[in-house]
Parts: structure tokens; sequence; C-alpha cells
């Protein structure tokens, strides 16, 4: 069993009501005994970084994925009560709900233009019941409707901005600090920096974490003097300085969540040899499949090699490291990614950066839910939720492994590994 932070060995986990009852010791009268020989025992996995629907927590739980972590969408505490009610075949969701940006600002340049809801939205409601249709409709129009009351361009307007997302009940709260041209679009429009800290120090009072979007690492200084508590992305580039952004980054306590995924996908990289894997394509339908065996390519110049070694810097200076993906909606231009699956590849590239596997793993569980106050998951302790996965193999060895899924709970509820 590897508990969320270390291995413990060959022992027996029991779990009842969705709680996790006794670790070692007797096997109580008239429980259901499941045979783990060969395999490991593991938190369930958290992804650190999404955004989500109905439909794709289903698949994320499929791959073990029992929590996602929404950077930007519909599922605050709110949200949640609109459209998630009596759903529970899914991962587990909290969310920033909207993120501060500056109008035309990150992510507008990856949305295609147009009225109304984009075409792959729509593809993505085509899954949907008709009660989950008319509740995610309703939360669109209420999240438009939000966006267009305030001119979060200045300090008044993005505290009001801070202080909706927080009457809607989100959980953490999200900045872009994004000006183009690792998304092949230079000259987007951005919040000045005194107002994104003054939106910071206002999600500080209402004691919400506050995340940076960064994909340069002249946006996580501005991230780390603005007053961030957590990177949503990696810096893709390494200038001379970074060894100076790395030490201002550990001294403020800053955790970053790579999402080595989407930087290899930047730059050009497809995750067609993920798919193919026997333990994945049975659960991808066509147009996730396709999805993975494409990719953004909007900075071909980048160099995965300046990114492992980036990653290897924060963890070695003592950053907490997170696993994370970006993974949204499944078009090809947002390619390379798919929920659930992508956190397993996560993982690979994590190892690949030079964390050990034990690492890596603990980024998937125990060190996300301690960063993000997720205190009930994360790890296998008596008390807490019964979110387990089981897998052949030993993924503390070989960090493939965390694919071999054999069963998946959620707070004790088996789901099924496939879709």
């Amino acid at each position: 069993m590897f508990d969320g932070v270390k291995q413990l060995g060959i022992t027996t986990v029991t779990f009842s009501d969705g709680i996790i009852t006794g670790i070692g010791g007797p096997v109580p009268m008239g429980a259901e005994v499941i045979d783990g020989k060969g395999s490991t025992l593991l938190p369930g996995l958290i992804d650190a970084h999404t955004h989500t629907s109905v439909d794709s927590l289903r698949c994320a739980l499929s791959f073990g994925v029992t929590t996602e972590l929404e950077m930007m969408g519909g599922f605050t505490k709110k949200g949640r009560e609109a459209q998630l009610a009596d759903v529970f075949d899914i991962a587990d969701v909290r969310s920033a709900g909207m993120g501060l940006t500056a109008p035309g600002g990150h992510p507008d340049e990856l949305i295609p233009k147009g009225e109304g809801i984009p075409d792959f939205v729509l593809k993505e409601m085509e899954k949907m019941s008709e009660e989950e249709k008319a509740a995610f409709i309703a939360a669109h129009e209420k999240e438009h409707a939000d966006q267009s009351e305030t001119d979060v361009t200045t300090v008044t307007g993005a505290i009001q901005f801070v202080r909706r997302q927080v009457e809607n009940g989100a959980d953490y709260f999200k900045v872009m600090i994004e000006e183009g041209t690792v998304m092949n679009a230079p000259g987007l429009p951005m919040i000045g920096e005194e107002v994104m800290e003054a939106a910071v120090t206002e999600a500080h009072q209402h004691n919400l974490l506050a995340i940076a979007h960064v994909l340069t690492a002249e946006a996580a200084r501005t991230a780390v003097s603005i007053g961030v508590d957590g990177l949503a992305h990696l810096f893709i580039d390494r200038p001379d300085w970074t060894p100076e952004l790395v030490n201002a980054i550990a001294d403020n306590n800053i955790f970053v969540t790579p999402c080595l995924v989407l930087n290899s996908s930047i730059i050009g990289k497809s995750a067609c040899d993920i798919a193919h894997d026997k333990r994945v394509a049975p659960k991808l339908d066509e147009q996730w499949a396709k999805t993975m065996c494409s990719c953004f390519h909007t900075f071909p110049e980048g160099k995965m090699e300046d990114n492992f070694q980036n990653v290897l810097d924060l963890h070695r200076a003592g950053v907490d490291i997170l696993v994370g993906t970006d993974v949204s909606v499944p078009v090809p231009h947002l390619g390379g990614l798919a929920h659930g699956v992508s956190v397993h590849h996560e993982l690979q590239l994590l190892v690949e950066a030079g964390l050990t596997p034990i690492e890596a793993l603990r980024a998937a569980t125990s060190v996300t839910a301690r960063r993000f106050g997720l205190l009930d998951r994360g790890t296998i302790e008596v008390g807490k939720r019964a979110d387990l996965i089981l897998v052949a193999g030993d993924p503390t060895q070989h960090i493939s492994d965390t694919l071999s899924l054999v069963h998946v709970w959620k707070e004790g509820n088996e789901f099924t590994t496939g879709r």
C-alpha cells in the first residue's frame, strides 16, 4: 500500500459507509474481501487543474481520478448544487468559478468566435440529460451576465468580481497573467498589476487561495509580486535569471502545478502513444482519441528539456509540486489531453523530469489535498474518505503501473474502470 506519503508494505484496509475504518488488524466479520495480491492500493488521484463537465468528471473517475479541481468554470458550490444534484458516478469537483481576465484576454483566443454557445460545448451537451442541459444553460447565461456587469480592469471592478465569485461559492480564486506569445496570440489584453494585486488581496480576505495562470517566467515573476499562493502552470521558458525566480517562488511558499502534459502539447507533441495504450484506448471515445493525438503546437520553439529542468529546480528548492493537466474539451486545437488519463501521463512526465515515482504520486494525492485544504482525502488514513484505487503492479517502482487499474472506489462506492 502507498498511503499518499509513503509505502506501508502489505496490509489490509477496511472501509464502511464511505469512510476508511481500519488499516491493518483483522478483517471484520461479514466483510467483503478483495484480494489485492500483485497489486498496489493508492489514494484516489487528484487533478489540480481542469475545465470540466459532467461527462468529463465521469471519464476522470473511470481512470481513478476521484477529484478534479476546476480552474475556471461553473462547478462552484452553487453550480454543484444546480448541476450535480443526484449525480454520483462522477469524480468530485471544486472550482474557482470565473477567472479574472481582461475583456478579450486569455482564454478568449482559444474560443471560436460566434454568437451563443460554442460548437464544442454544444457537442458536450449532447451527452447530457434534459435536466443537465437546462442547468448548464442557466449557469452559462448567468456567467455571461456576471462578466458584463463590471469593468474588471479597475480596482473597484476587480474587487466586485472577486466578491461575485465568493457569492457563487468559489472554492479558490484564479487570475490570468497571459500576454499571449506562448499561445501564438501576442498582444492579448491584460489586467494591470495593481488591479491584480487588489483582487488577490480581496480573495485572501475571504480565505480563498489565489492561483495565477502563467506560462512564462516573466508572468511568474509578476505572480510572485502580487502575492499569489500557487501557479497554475509552469513557465515554459528558461531565462538566465530563472534561479532567482525559483528562489522567490520557494521563499514565498508558492506551489506550482506544472501541467507538463500541456506544455508538451504547446511545444508540438501529441499524446498519441498514451491514447493507443491498451489500458487507455477502450475508454476513449472517438473525439477524445483524436484530441489526444493532436496538440496545441503554438510555441514550437519551446524545449521539454527546459521544462524538466524548471520542475526539477523547483522541486529541489522545496517548492510543492502538484499534478494537474489543464484538460478541457475534446477539440483538436486543445489537443494532447483527456480527462483522467492525462493525470497518468503527467505522473510519467514528472518522473522523466527527475522526481521519484513516490514523489510524483504524492503530487497527485497528499500534496494537492494539503495545499487545497481537502483534509478529508489524499491519504489513506482512518476517518478519511474511502477514495481509493487498486492497480496491478507497483507504481512506486514503475510509475506507468498507475494505468493498470483493477478497482476504483469513491466514498466507498465502486465504479467501473471501463466506460
